[in-house]
């Protein structure tokens, strides 16, 4: 009986596929478009900034706009004092883009460092870059000036005279369904003319 050969099992290798480069690609951006980018950022900034200041809640712009001396009369006795009596009109004006109330307005007003007295008003309201204007009349009694009333006396020969007046107001901002409180303090020195019965000078500064 013959023995038959086993069959020889023939593999055919099959060729590797070649390797292959991956390339990353990265955006390119021009020169132009990176400016036009650039100035596209700097216009959002100052549009942003803009709006940010016009939108800040600011303080009211307080000014005393008229002042006249209604009647002053000097006592000798039995103490040198003084009746003065003064009309004032302070203009607040709201230089913001909310509405704004105040509940009350103080002015008071002084000789040479010495106050005289004050007054405080009602409340009122100031639409949105508008402007109130407050009428306010001072009545100063028996004030007691020993020391200035010789100084006094000339500035009245002279046709004017310095005051020193302090302003303050309280109030809130309507901002949106938020009522914001404010508080703004302004002192002046106020020369007022008594001939004509105008202000002839008046500095003032924020406290």
């Amino acid at each position: 009986m013959a023995h038959s050969k086993p069959k020889a099992d023939y593999y055919t290798h099959l060729p590797l596929p070649p390797p292959q480069n991956y390339v990353v690609l990265t955006p390119y951006y021009t020169s132009s478009n990176r400016n036009r980018c650039r100035i596209l950022f700097t216009v959002s900034l100052i549009l942003l900034a803009a709006i940010m200041y016009v939108l800040w809640p600011s303080d009211p712009d307080v000014k005393i706009v008229r002042f006249k001396l209604n009647r002053v009369h000097i006592h000798t006795f039995p103490r040198v004092a003084v009746d003065i009596s003064i009309f004032v009109t302070v203009r607040v004006r709201n230089t913001g883009v909310y509405s704004m109330g105040y509940t009350f307005l103080d002015v008071g007003v002084g000789y040479r460092g010495k106050r005289l007295g004050h007054v405080r008003s009602e409340s009122g309201h100031v639409r949105a870059r508008g402007s109130s204007y407050v009428d306010a009349v001072l009545e100063f009694d028996g004030v007691e000036l020993l020391a200035d009333v010789v100084y006094l006396l000339e500035d009245l020969a002279r046709g004017t005279v310095p005051f020193d007046t302090v302003t303050e107001i309280k109030g809130q901002l309507g901002l949106f369904f938020v009522q914001v409180p404010l508080m703004a303090k302004v002192s002046c020195e106020v020369l007022v003319n008594t001939v004509n019965q105008s202000i002839a000078r008046q500095n003032c500064n924020a406290e």
